[in-house]
């Protein structure tokens, strides 16, 4: 059956059937599940890369999160939601989260570029009393002593609020359509290339990557996945769909939201260790014991693991 034909055979029934995902009868969103999940597989293999095919992807899922809300688990709802919903939206966000990655990447390549050619875009970028302080720390031996100069707890409280921040408007200004995330990734993004070949030009590149990287591994990705937020919440305005602008905006407000919520831990944690872990200047081997799980983790529960639902909800 050709797409056009199969759309509008199905159009006024599925336009229905997002009046009816708003009802709270648990019996008609099973049945109308059911029939979404059905005219999903026939579109996802005839027309897998469609427009339909995303369209109906998206109500499937509504109905999905409708029939979690109203189902009794005995499963706490918090587990629920690392469990099952943040991967989902994960899935669901899949092109944004490489779109996020992909800009911040670039911007760290330009970052290293434009620092190798004007020896001055380093103070410009970082800023002179940052780069003067660390050269004296490297003439001292210690190039990383600034990690060791405040109290923890307090380092730990401010690094965390100011890293939750920098995440909230990552995604906040997704709402510029997009605009505002792309430039808060640039950003950080040339900073981070700005900074490593600023250690490599002052030879204590080891050094950097074992200390930086054992809380930049969790900080940076967090990084990203606020910009992937940010990327859902502004495509849902560029990109409405079937849906009139504003109820899209709404869907991709709500789903930025939960995913800046879902990343609020790992930002924690990444203050946490840059706080108390980082300053005590650990070994190749200790280090690299924190630095590759930290990346095994964000793989799989970001990545691997929502494919891996995914597949099993469509099996």
């Amino acid at each position: 059956m050709r797409e056009a034909l199969f759309k509008k055979q199905n159009l006024d029934k599925w336009e229905s059937f997002e009046k009816d995902a708003i009802t709270k009868d648990p019996d008609v969103l099973s049945e109308r599940y059911i029939q979404l999940t059905d005219d999903l597989s026939y579109s996802r293999t005839f027309y897998p890369e469609s427009p339909t095919t995303r369209y109906l992807n998206e109500l499937t899922i509504r109905f999905f999160g409708k029939i979690y809300v109203n189902k009794k688990e005995k499963t706490n709802r918090f587990i629920l939601f690392w469990k099952e919903e943040l991967p989902t939206l994960f899935y669901n966000s899949r092109k944004e989260f490489l779109y996020a990655f992909l800009f911040f990447m670039v911007s760290v390549g330009i970052g290293v570029i434009s620092a190798a050619n004007d020896e001055t875009f380093a103070r410009i970028i970082l800023g002179s009393d940052y780069v003067d302080m660390t050269l004296e720390n490297v003439e001292k031996g210690d190039p990383m002593a600034v990690y060791s100069s405040m109290d923890s707890v307090t380092m730990f409280f401010m690094i965390a609020y100011n890293n939750i921040k920098v995440d909230l408007v990552t995604f906040v200004l997704g709402a510029l359509f997009s605009l505002g995330t792309v430039y808060v990734l640039f950003q950080n993004g040339v900073m981070v290339g700005v900074f490593q070949y600023f250690c490599i030009k002052s030879g204590f590149l080891k050094v950097s990557l074992l200390t930086i990287w054992l809380h930049g591994t969790l900080e940076m990705s967090a990084c990203v996945l606020a910009g992937c937020a940010g990327l859902v919440m502004g495509n849902s305005l560029l990109f409405p769909k079937t849906f009139s602008r504003l109820e899209s905006f709404k869907q991709g407000a709500k789903q930025g939201l939960k995913i800046v919520i879902g990343i609020v831990p790992i930002t924690a944690f990444a203050a946490f260790i840059e706080s108390f872990i980082t300053r005590m200047h650990l070994s190749t081997v200790p280090s690299l014991m924190i630095i590759i799980p930290s990346g095994i983790f964000i793989i799989w529960y970001f990545i691997i693991y929502p494919v891996q639902l995914n597949r099993r909800i469509r099996a």
